[in-house]
């Protein structure tokens, strides 16, 4: 998205008189990125089973966010009057271009995302260009695709609840508590029926699960029902369990279960009026456990692991796929999109080269030096490099989900 040219008519006069600057060739990072995407969704599509299905659901679902990611960008450098050459729907070659005002509006072959070409990313010398801009704007503009990916699930979540969807029945019981763990030292006991913690209701097995991982690493309190009667207890979620324990020592089960042994399901939707401040909650639910995930890379408690584009197809397939019927899987596919769009989102802030974070690191390193900028060659080197190395991850990440999916396993197990 490097900005090679500068047109010098850029604020003079009428615009209207201005001369359109010259065709460019599309950026080289999205010619290889759009290889890398064709070549790993073809061998996907043949290895995968329901190939068609998942490919096309993980289109609509990768393109909307990634559309909405490039749209915060596009949004925040117009209202501060940064040249935008180009907003691009999918990857070149391209299929077709119109110009509207100085903005030329493109629809790409592969259509796996999007971009957003700005006049002058890392060169200040274009009086309209990203790099000219004083720093606090910049960092608006730089940051404000991550934002979007982090307030869109809110309006995915609400969604997800009001549409009718299957939820667990019955509350989770302690079917184990493990002698020395902390659930056993503060008295819990095998049978008792989980209530809430920290306050927060655990009304299905799934909700208890999520809530006591979201507090890893703090005392929470916790409240069972035990013959009739209620008792809160303080127990401490651990970073780092023994196998097969959990953060407090306890397996836990449905309070009920089917003949088949299946949970008992309920159909349920939301309000809007009560399904929006949920969704708030379980946006921010999930950012807690996103971060409480990365701590436990470093504490020793899990390793990290990792989906291609190949990988991330096979999941929405998997999640369709769950649902006996088309309509009962829109509210899981809505979740899933709400989750790709935090961790996309969350991912674009670490401050890494090629990603915004790691724009938005130079910009608050500028200021740090009162002002004095890294030459835009470095600057641009820097960001090649991690792109580089981002390629080189994708490719691996791919081989190894190709691998799993022409194993016959899931994501899932």
């Amino acid at each position: 998205m490097d900005d090679r040219w500068h047109d010098n008519n850029a604020d003079a006069g009428d615009p209207g008189l201005q001369v359109p600057p010259p065709a460019e060739p599309p950026p080289l990072r999205s010619k290889i990125t759009g290889v890398l995407v064709l070549a790993t969704l073809v061998v996907g599509f043949f290895l995968a089973r329901n190939a068609v299905t998942s490919a096309l659901l993980f289109f609509v679902i990768l393109l909307g966010i990634v559309m909405m990611h490039e749209l915060g960008h596009f949004v925040t450098a117009k209202a501060f009057g940064i040249r935008v050459h180009e907003f691009a729907f999918g990857f070149p070659p391209r299929i077709w271009g119109k110009r509207f005002g100085e903005t030329e509006y493109t629809i790409n072959w592969l259509p796996l995302g999007g971009f957003v070409r700005l006049e002058g990313e890392e060169n200040p010398t274009g009086p309209r260009s990203l790099a000219a801009r004083p720093a606090w704007q910049r960092l608006i503009v730089l940051g404000a695709g991550a934002g979007i990916n982090l307030v869109l699930p809110v309006v995915l979540f609400a969604f997800a609840l009001m549409v009718p969807h299957q939820e667990a029945e019955g509350r989770a019981v302690i079917a184990e508590a493990y002698p020395g763990a902390p659930a056993a030292e503060a008295g819990l006991l095998a049978g008792d029926v989980i209530i809430s913690i920290n306050g927060r209701e655990a009304k299905n097995l799934p909700e208890a699960s999520r809530l006591v991982r979201i507090y890893r690493g703090k005392t929470v309190d916790i409240t069972v029902r035990r013959d009739g009667e209620f008792l809160t207890v303080p127990v401490e979620s651990r970073w780092a369990p023994p196998a097969g324990q959990g953060p407090t020592g306890i397996t836990i089960a449905p309070e009920a279960v089917a003949p088949d042994g299946r949970a008992f399901t309920v159909t349920v939707s939301v309000p809007p009026w009560e399904a929006f401040p949920q969704a708030t909650r379980l946006t921010w639910d999930t950012m807690v456990l996103a971060r409480n995930e990365i701590v436990s890379w470093f504490r020793g408690a899990t390793r990290p692991e990792f989906q291609g584009p190949v990988g991330i197809a096979q999941t929405t397939g998997e999640v369709a796929r769950s649902s006996e019927t088309a309509a009962g899987a829109v509210s899981p596919l809505l979740e899933l999109a709400a989750l790709l769009s935090i961790n996309l989102g969350i991912i674009n802030l670490l401050p890494l080269p090629m990603l915004d974070g790691g724009r938005m690191f130079f910009v608050v390193l500028e200021v740090l030096r009162g002002g004095r900028r890294i030459a835009p060659e470095r600057e641009a080197i820097v960001h090649m490099v991690g792109f580089v190395v981002f390629i080189a991850l994708a490719l691996v990440v791919t081989f190894f989900d190709i691998s799993r999916i022409a194993s016959g396993d899931s994501v899932f197990r």
